[in-house]
Parts: structure tokens; sequence; C-alpha cells
């Protein structure tokens, strides 16, 4: 199947390289032309997929007109717009001249592929399979960080240490990690290290040959050969015990084992990601994790924030797993009203993103209408959102509130806080809140 052209006229050389090579990487087809003689000949002769259009320094007006006459030769061809110089009006001005997107320079590159997959999936376009990425959501001041962190990471080969609470997305951390690497290709194995007997680590872990013990009537490679070349993932591994530490360490250090009964060694080529909800500084302190492991897992370190500390998140995740569960359970469900958008953006969800998708695959069992109301949320978290309902609110989720309430429009919002604008744009920078 023929992969999408995406066609990309920037007269930045730099921008426009770099800007194809990433798509390149997202298994797109992509042409660059350096001005817009180019743009009408190509679209003529080859109709892309998708347009990118780049405007470099004063130039907007004349990038406009360009996205005009390309909109006139064709009335579905997705046109997202780059620009340097960005303002309320320019940005009416660029849907007018029928823009389906619009990002300022510099932008993320990542919010940029997913507006490339977001148009040409309306458009009903065939997508290159390997880029999609649906599991890291959000597009906060911390995620967004977090996400070219985690892509940093990925582009090496070290020890990785993943830390946060639980059902902040640790594992889907450590995949997306493992499918930006080198090593995608090969397996991901995760081990729940919570779930390993000690009396089982060595077998589990290394393997055993035959009739090395009783019962063990075949080989069995263990878990860590299992992912030979990729990427082995130690969930909570704050819980593995002393002994296991201990194996685990020589194995990263020596990146060899012997099975149980065996009696030569085998060599072993994995990355190892690790992941805790645990303070393994405190566990070091008290002797239940050993120093020397931890220095070695803590190369690459990624600390997931909490669902209360990016509450402005909470409408995209919404989004998606409504998305989501509507494919399983064969509805059609818009979102929320405004007024249970206002009570889950109040609520400090403490079991984080899983609590938030558990709350709303109860809630499509109560077969909720076109919008979920308040009173189709489970009786239990009503109660729970009205108890939180009479604690003082904090004044980065007032903000928020404020924002959301207002559809994201400054003067409104600012309005509704009793404050001048000024006010509530240094308190957006203080909160790191974002617009995008």
């Amino acid at each position: 199947m023929k992969n999408p052209t995406i066609l990309i006229a920037e007269g930045d050389e730099i921008l426009r390289q770099d800007l194809k090579g990433r798509l390149l990487r997202h298994g797109f087809e992509v042409i660059d032309v350096p001005d817009k003689t180019h743009v009408f000949r190509f679209c003529q002769s080859r109709k892309p997929d998708l347009v990118i259009i780049g405007s470099s320094g004063n130039n907007s007006g004349d990038r406009l007109k360009v996205a005009e006459q390309i909109r006139q030769q064709d009335k579905k061809v997705p046109i997202i717009l780059t620009t340097r110089n960005s303002s309320e009006d320019r940005v009416i001005a660029a849907l007018r001249a029928g823009v389906n997107d619009y990002f300022k320079v510099p932008f993320s590159y990542e919010e940029l592929v997913a507006s490339v997959n977001r148009n040409l999936s309306d458009h009903e376009t065939c997508l290159p399979e390997i880029h999609i990425d649906n599991t890291m959501i959000g597009n906060s001041t911390p995620m967004r960080e977090i996400k070219a962190y985690l892509l940093n990471v990925a582009t090496t080969d070290s020890t990785a240490l993943i830390t946060g609470e639980t059902g902040t997305g640790k594992e889907l951390a450590a995949e997306l990690i493992h499918r930006k690497s080198s090593r995608h290709k090969k397996p991901f194995v995760c081990i729940n290290c919570s779930a390993l007997p000690e009396s089982l680590v060595e077998s589990e872990l290394f393997g055993y040959q035959r009739g090395a013990f009783t019962g063990a009537y075949s080989e069995y490679g263990g878990k860590l050969k299992l992912a030979d070349g990729g990427t082995v993932f130690f969930d909570e591994i704050g819980d593995m015990s002393h002994y296991a530490q201990a194996k685990i360490l020589r194995v990263i250090e020596s990146k060899e084992f012997y099975r149980v009964g065996g009696k030569r060694s085998i060599s072993l080529d994995v990355r190892v990601i690790s992941a805790t909800n645990q303070d393994l500084e405190q566990l070091m302190t008290k002797g239940r994790f050993r120093n020397d492991l931890y220095y070695r897992l803590n190369v690459g370190r990624v600390h997931l924030p909490p669902l209360r500390d990016r509450k402005e998140d909470i409408p995209l995740l919404l989004e998606h797993y409504i998305r989501e569960l509507n494919r399983r359970f064969g509805r059609d469900v818009e979102g929320f009203t405004d007024d249970a958008l206002e009570y889950l953006l109040l609520y400090d969800w403490p079991g984080n993103v899983r609590e938030l998708k558990n709350l709303l695959e109860a809630t499509f069992i109560n077969l909720p209408s076109r919008k979920i109301a308040f009173m189709d949320l489970p009786k239990q978290f009503q109660r729970q959102l009205k108890e939180a309902e009479g604690l003082p609110k904090k004044e980065r989720d007032r903000v928020l509130s404020a924002l959301f309430a207002t559809n994201w429009n400054k003067s409104k919002a600012a309005r509704k806080l009793h404050w001048s604008r000024m006010t509530l744009y240094r308190k957006m920078a203080r909160y790191h809140i974002s617009t995008s």
C-alpha cells in the first residue's frame, strides 16, 4: 500500500530539510520545494495527500495566497501552515484561506506530525502503520518535555529508570523508548518484579537445563534470553528481593549468565529499563535496595507527573478514551457536559490516568447519552466529586477551570476570575499552563 505523499514548500533550507527528515522517519513520502512556483506545478501533476507551507520572515501574506490558490484547485487536500510571525489576525486569515492547521516556529515536531496524522485521517488517507503513537497523551508543558526527553533516551542504549505514582503510565513510557530505539524490531519483555517469588528468580529469569531439578522435563531459555537483542523492562523494581538484585546487577555488568543446571555462560544483549512507584533513595538508606544496582539503573531518569499536576491534559485524555470506548462498545458518545467536565477538573485523581480510564469505562456501562452529564457518572464517584467540591480549590485549578469554561478565551477567563488579562498571563506562566 502506497504511503501518503506530503509536499513541503519552505524557503528556509535548514527547517525544510529537518522537517523532511522527520516525516520520512515516520514512513511518509516527502517532496520538498523551495518556492510557490514549484508548489503549483507539483499539485497539478502529482496531487499530494497533504501540503505544508512555510512562512519565513514577513512574507506570510504571500504564503496565504499560495494556500488560497491551492484550495481553489483542490477543495479537500489538507494544508498546514508554519510561520515565524503569529497573531490572532493571521490565524483568522489562515483559516479563511483554507488552512487546516497553523504552527508558530519554533514548534514541536511531535505535535506537527500528530496534526499531519489527524488531517490525513480526516481526509480518509491510508496512514503508514509504523508511526502512530496514542500512548503518551498530553500537550501540557510537563508532558511535552517528557516526550521530548523520552525520544532522546531512546536514541541511546543506556539503562533507564522511570519513576512515578501508580497509574501514571510507566510501562507505556518504557514501550515508547523501545519503539523509538534501534532495538524496536526485537522483543520487549516485561517482568513484574512484585510477582516474582525469590525461589523462582533464577529459573524464571535465566532459565534451566533439562533435568536441573524435579519437573524440569525440557530446557527453558528464561525471560532474559527472550529479550535478547531487544529490551527487558523490570516493572516495580523496588519490590525485587536482595537476592534477585544481586543476580540482576551481575547480568548488567557482565552481560552474561548461567542457566540453572548449566555449565557454560550464555551471552546476553539487552537494554534494561526499570520502573518503580517507590522512593529508591529512601529504600537504599533503609538497606532494602542495593546502592550499586541503583547507580547502574539510574542513568536515563524519567519522572512521570501525577495527573493532578497536568490537569490541562484531562480533556485530551477523555477525548482519546471516549473514541476507544466508542469503538469497543459500539456507542456514539461525543463528550462531557460543561458542568461534568468542571467536576472532573476539580478532582485530584489519586489513581491517575488509570483511574480516569476506569471511570470512563464504568460510565459507558451505564449507557450514557451523546453528552455525559454529572448524573451519568458512577454514584460512588459522584459522592467523591461532591466531597472534593467542598475543599478549597487550588489557584492553578481555578485558572484551568476558568480557561476551559470559556474555551480558552483569555479575556473572558480573566473576567470570570476577576483579574486583569496581564494577571491571568502571569498566573499561566507561573503554573506552566500552555495554550496549546
